[in-house]
């Protein structure tokens, strides 16, 4: 194997070039408008993530450790570090199985960008809303990027996407700190240095929930000590020993650097990021609208249902399919036949829906019983453009035989959500926690943020007095 040595680096100083040389005026209207609405989205989620056990361990943890008053944990009274409250905040937004995902990258976005990004809009006070606008948009460009490159084999090698993301927290940080050029190859390189993150945790663990806040953490430690002259690895995606694409796939063929790179700053991958409607992971969502549609047009009850088969990708069997053991709420969140029966059983999958006590639900766990997810080669040999297609088939015990195909399910980059249902899902979930007054003061300021002239002004919003 030849070593690639540090100026063969084009993919990673390519990225470096597009994430520095963003201005405002660049991005296309359509751009502004989503860039907003997926903020938005986040901050909700974020918000709302406060209320969780394993929220508040973290966040209590984090206090006993860091007295610093710099930046606020969203939706409590507590203050920390930048650094730890990136940690904490991206935290929550990961909290619930309600944030944004990128499907063909395989991984979620916002959680792991918005808190680095928080975290230096708070602690240097002063940065308009149209960088912070600019920003966010450089980093919402990167870690979808990173994901394309690597494929599915990275997430066969057991790698979860915190370690993707934390290139879009170092990128939004070093755009959001005016980072030269060169200073932001160094920021990538130190945050790459740091990616981690193992799908085991999606099996109970609380742990699941921190990745995002570890790449977030990460990411603004790049940004920060690139600032300041620390130097990263400068071919981190190119190098073919150590080198990121090498390491995480085991291979040296098994990914595509191209993709780092091609169409950046043109072709906007903002665009094909999805929201979340249900309160688990994005691989379950489709297979629950076909139920949905199938109830719609032929009405039926729980206890009528025989059985159910959902026809999958290979990767939404192994990521969501696996027959359920009641470990924790992760677990029952992340599995497909558990949610699938608390749809059936209770008529939603939101945060309702989903309270430790029901890990245990003999009812649930009962129907999850009846519910089977089965690889579809067909649609396993779409690609991963058509990861998420399913088609359901619901048996009756009257012998009905009921059948749905779901392309892209509701929210997603191809049916994407409204304005008005960005700001429902927002304002149902932040007031949960923050009076109705300020829920409606946060969703005003950041569909203005363009207005904006000092976006620290967003994060004392985002707080309890």
């Amino acid at each position: 194997m030849t070593q690639a040595t540090g100026t063969d680096n084009k993919y990673t100083r390519g990225i470096a070039a597009f994430v520095s040389g963003l201005r405002y005026e660049q991005l296309p209207a359509e751009i502004v408008s989503r860039i907003k609405l997926l903020i938005l989205d986040s901050l909700g989620c974020g918000i709302y993530g406060s209320l969780p056990e394993h929220s508040k361990i973290l966040i209590n943890t984090l206090a006993k450790l860091d007295d610093s008053p710099d930046c606020g944990v969203w939706g409590t009274k507590q203050r920390l570090s930048a650094p730890h409250a990136a940690l904490a905040n991206g935290t929550l937004i990961q909290g619930f199985e309600l944030d944004d995902v990128h499907s063909r990258g395989i991984l979620h976005i916002g959680c792991g960008t918005l808190p680095a990004l928080m975290a230096v809009a708070e602690s240097r006070p002063g940065i308009s809303g149209k960088t912070f606008l600019t920003a966010a948009v450089a980093g919402y460009e990167i870690a979808p990027r990173v994901g394309l490159c690597m494929g599915q084999q990275y997430l066969a090698q057991g790698w979860h996407s915190g370690s993707k993301v934390v290139f879009s927290a170092a990128a939004a940080a070093a755009a959001a700190l005016g980072l030269s050029e060169e200073k932001t190859v160094h920021a990538l390189g130190i945050a790459g240095t740091q990616a981690c993150g193992l799908m085991a945790a999606q099996y109970g663990s609380m742990v699941k929930r921190m990745h995002a806040g570890r790449a977030a953490q990460s990411g603004l430690y790049g940004a920060l000590l690139a600032e300041a002259g620390f130097t990263g690895i400068v071919n981190l995606f190119e190098s073919e020993y150590g080198g990121f694409c090498t390491t995480f796939t085991r291979s040296t063929d098994r990914f595509d650097m191209t993709e780092l790179t091609k169409g950046l700053g043109k072709e906007f991958e903002t665009l094909r990021i999805s929201l979340k409607f249900y309160s688990c992971a994005a691989s379950n969502h489709a297979t629950l609208d076909a139920i949905r549609a199938i109830r719609a047009r032929r009405p039926f009850k729980a206890q009528d249902v025989d059985r159910v088969v959902a026809h999958a990708s290979h990767l939404v069997v192994e990521h969501v399919g696996w027959k359920y053991h009641p470990q924790g709420l992760t677990s029952a969140q992340m599995n497909l036949p558990f949610c699938a029966a608390t749809l059936l059983l209770e008529g939603d999958v939101f945060v309702a829906q989903f309270t430790e006590d029901v890990v245990h639900n003999a009812d649930r766990i009962a129907m999850a019983e009846k519910i089977e997810v089965r690889e579809d080669p067909a649609i396993t040999a779409k690609g991963r453009g058509s990861r998420y297609e399913v088609r359901v088939e619901v048996f009756l015990k009257d012998g009905t035989r009921l059948e749905e195909t779901v392309l892209a399910a509701r929210g997603s980059d191809k049916k994407f959500a409204t304005e008005a249902e960005v700001v429902e899902k927002f304002e149902k979930l932040a007031s949960f926690v923050l009076p109705s007054k300020q829920v409606s003061e946060i969703s005003s300021m950041v569909l203005q943020l363009e207005k904006l002239q000092d976006a620290s002004r967003l994060a004392k919003l985002m707080v309890l007095s």
